[in-house]
C-alpha cells in the first residue's frame, strides 16, 4: 500500500483510488492556426472525489475529447488529497483559496443548510463530501481557476486537533 505525502502533510492511500467519482467541470476548444489551416485541440478539466473527505483536480489535453477526458482523469488521481471536515459534513472554519485572479470564500454552514455553491466550486465541494457549506466567487469567474481556488480553501482547513498537535497542547487547552 504505497502512501504519498502532500504539501498539506496529509497522505492519501493510493489503493482507494478505483473508488472516486469523476464530474467533468470543463472542456475548451483550443485553435491553433497555422498556414495549412486551423488545428483544433481540446483541454479538460476534471474533479475526483469519493464523497467522503477525498478530492483532486486535473486537466488534460489532446486532439479529442474523450483522450483529454482520460488524462485530466490520471492527473485527477494522482493529485488527490485529503481535507478536514467537522462531523463528516462541514468545515471547521472559513478559508479563502486563491488561483490566478479567481478567489473563493468558504464558510461553513449550519446542518440542513446544504452546499450554497455555484458551477465549479459545487462540483468540487460535493466530490469533497462536504454536505453544509457556503461559498462566494468573489473574482474572476473562469471556471478552471475557481475550482483550484476552492481546493486550495479546502486544504487549508485546519481542525483543532491538528492546531492542538502543532502547538505541543491538548485540544482542552486551547
Amino acid at each position: 500500500m504505497a502512501k504519498e505525502k502532500f504539501d498539506n502533510k496529509k497522505s492519501v492511500d493510493k489503493t482507494k483510488n478505483n473508488l472516486l467519482e469523476e464530474k467533468v467541470i470543463n472542456i475548451g476548444r483550443v485553435t491553433k492556426v497555422t498556414q495549412g489551416g486551423r488545428h483544433f485541440r481540446f483541454s479538460a478539466t476534471v474533479a475526483v472525489g469519493n464523497r467522503k473527505g477525498i478530492v483532486g483536480i486535473g486537466t488534460g489535453k489532446a486532439n479529442e475529447v474523450p483522450e483529454a477526458i482520460k488524462k485530466a482523469l490520471q492527473a485527477a488521481n494522482k493529485n488527490v488529497v485529503k481535507v478536514s471536515l467537522v462531523d463528516n459534513r462541514t468545515i471547521p472554519h472559513e478559508a479563502t483559496g486563491k488561483v490566478g485572479r479567481a478567489v473563493v470564500l468558504v464558510k461553513p454552514a449550519k446542518e440542513g443548510r446544504g452546499i450554497i455553491a455555484g458551477g465549479a466550486a459545487r462540483a468540487v465541494l460535493e466530490l469533497a463530501g462536504v454536505k453544509d457549506i457556503v461559498a462566494k466567487s468573489l473574482g474572476s469567474n473562469t471556471q478552471v481557476n475557481v475550482a483550484k481556488a476552492t481546493l486550495n480553501a479546502l486544504i487549508s482547513q485546519r481542525t483543532k486537533e491538528h492546531i492542538a498537535e502543532l502547538r505541543g497542547k491538548k485540544v482542552e487547552e486551547l
